[in-house]
């Protein structure tokens, strides 16, 4: 059962507005000791939606999907829920109820007069696929919904962040810290991704259960001094009772290739301008 997020939105695709949900659902994942597996965004286009949905639907994967739950014409994600699933929409007795209590709260004589249009309209954010649990939303009561292990909730950070970490911590509290994961890395100069990928692969095959990462850089001066030179970020992840051998036999075939190594905290300690020694 792997973890997964949609965010939805052609503000996001066209750069209207940069997504902050993706470092986020991370963030909260890695605090409970899970990992996201994927991650899509998709423009407010109903038939791609739709098919989306349908195929995540089809799997067993947790999906948390952001955006287009309200009730604009541009909104388009609890009616596409809908198709996917083969079921109407109606109006969730729950999602009623929150929804009428917002209007109260709001108005300036603390009822819900349901006779306004506006009012009514604003209803429409209570209709999901029949068979959805409500989400509760702690911002403004406008309630999100849940099907099956998909978790439907507004685009608004203050809103689905909250609405996330309470998913998380009410049905998957199971799943926390349930896999222990371990990573360890440092800095190399001097060996190209080529040379290092027969260690690499010679690491994978005597400790199962670690990965070898690798990610190049052409060089970050905004980072410091150190990290503007070429260099790879090399490290081992997994099992925590494998990581630190795997570690050990990374670094002793790193310098046995003539690499040089810079353990991350020797970097960030580095004065501006310092070129370590070899190690």
């Amino acid at each position: 059962m792997a973890v997964g997020i949609i965010i939805i939105g052609d503000e996001i695709l066209s750069g209207r507005r940069q997504d902050k949900h993706l470092p986020k659902f991370i963030e909260l994942l890695t605090e409970r000791g899970m990992q996201l597996a994927w991650a899509e965004y998709v423009g407010d286009d109903p038939a791609r939606i739709t098919a989306t949905l349908q195929r995540t639907f089809a799997s067993d994967d947790i999906v948390f999907v952001t955006g287009g739950i309200g009730a604009t014409p541009d909104d388009h994600t609890r009616q596409c829920a809908a198709a996917a699933l083969n079921v109407p929409l109606a109006l969730t007795p729950e999602a009623e109820a929150l929804i009428m209590a917002r209007i109260a709260e709001t108005s300036p004589d603390g009822r819900a007069d349901m006779s306004l249009p506006d009012n009514r309209h604003r209803l429409k954010m209570g209709e999901f696929p029949v068979g959805a649990r409500v989400l509760p939303n702690p911002y403004n009561k406008i309630p999100g919904f849940s099907v099956e292990h998909h978790h439907f909730m507004p685009g608004f950070p203050v809103m689905a962040w909250p609405m996330m970490a309470w998913v998380l911590d009410t049905h998957y509290a199971d799943l926390h810290h349930l896999t222990q994961h371990a990573e360890r890395s440092v800095l190399v100069f001097g060996l190209a991704e080529s040379t290092l990928t027969p260690l690499m692969e010679t690491i994978e095959a005597e400790y199962g259960g670690v990965k070898v990462f690798s990610l190049p850089s052409v060089g970050d001066a905004q980072r410091g001094e150190i990290y503007a030179r070429r260099h790879i970020d090399l490290g081992v992840k997994g099992d925590p009772a494998l990581v630190g051998a795997a570690f050990e036999r990374l670094l002793a075939g790193v310098r046995a290739l003539g690499g040089e190594i810079v353990h991350p905290v020797e970097a960030a300690a580095l004065p501006e301008g310092t070129v370590p020694s070899a190690k």
